[in-house]
């Protein structure tokens, strides 16, 4: 059974080297190429919190011009960009503090 083991154990390494190996290869990461493009958290957490005052004001504007439903969809369409920018916030913020 150990040899069993062991041997998952080894095949698991061989596994993990390999795909570093490729890693390192290929070295293209998102975040790095917005980052050199002058993109930095800040801006994204603020295009986040944009997009909720965008939301609300969508909404309240298509209120006066479309069913409720409509105004409902828009809004949320519109929404569904603040946790999205958030996100590539705080992975940006993390981006900024490895380097």
């Amino acid at each position: 059974m150990t040899d069993m083991a062991s041997k998952a154990q080894e095949t698991a390494e061989q596994a993990q080297g390999a795909v570093r190996e490729v890693a390192a290869k290929t070295r293209w990461n998102p975040l790095t190429l917005l980052g050199k493009w002058g993109v930095r958290s800040s801006h994204l957490y603020l295009a986040g919190f944009l997009s909720i005052a965008a939301t609300f004001l969508k909404w309240a504007l298509t209120l006066t011009h479309d069913r409720r439903e409509q105004a409902d969809r828009w809004g949320l369409f519109i929404g569904e960009w603040a946790p999205t920018f958030f996100a590539l916030g705080v992975a940006m913020k993390h981006e900024e503090e490895s380097r």
